[in-house]
């Protein structure tokens, strides 16, 4: 699996409204500009990511998006989850492969994917947002 832009731009989005919306909404259109992405692209991620929980949406004439939660409690992992669905590597990883309990490779792409979900669990948006990365 390789990250797609809808994981990509999440995990910048969040960054900027993370930044940008400390003490006031932030407007898609303001973050469409700075992060240079289709406002129809971002409404459809930042629709994930208030589905997920992770933004509130405040209607208005300064309304906006603010995260719910800190930028410490979030992390790269849960973000690209809401998006990508996995942190797998490959499609077959896991038990859905019909040739799972025969394939040799299986164990290589599991402990692969296991060691990716790690070190995403253990980096949180504060962490990038200030260059803390392991």
């Amino acid at each position: 699996m390789m990250i797609s832009t809808k994981g990509r731009y999440a995990l910048r989005v969040m960054i900027d409204i993370a930044e940008n919306g400390a003490s006031a909404p932030v407007s898609l259109h303001d973050v469409a500009n700075r992060q240079q992405i289709s406002i129809k692209y971002l409404e459809a991620i930042i629709s994930m990511l208030v589905k997920a929980g992770f933004v509130d949406s405040f209607r208005g004439k300064t309304g906006g998006y603010m995260l719910k939660k800190a930028p410490d409690e979030i992390t790269v992992k849960e973000i690209i989850e809401v998006t990508e669905g996995t942190t797998a590597p490959v499609a077959c990883t896991g038990v859905n492969c019909p040739r799972h309990s025969e394939c040799m490779t299986a164990p290589l792409w599991n402990e692969l994917e296991k060691k990716i979900g790690e070190y995403l669990e253990n980096i949180t948006l504060k962490n990038v947002i200030d260059g803390e990365l392991n």
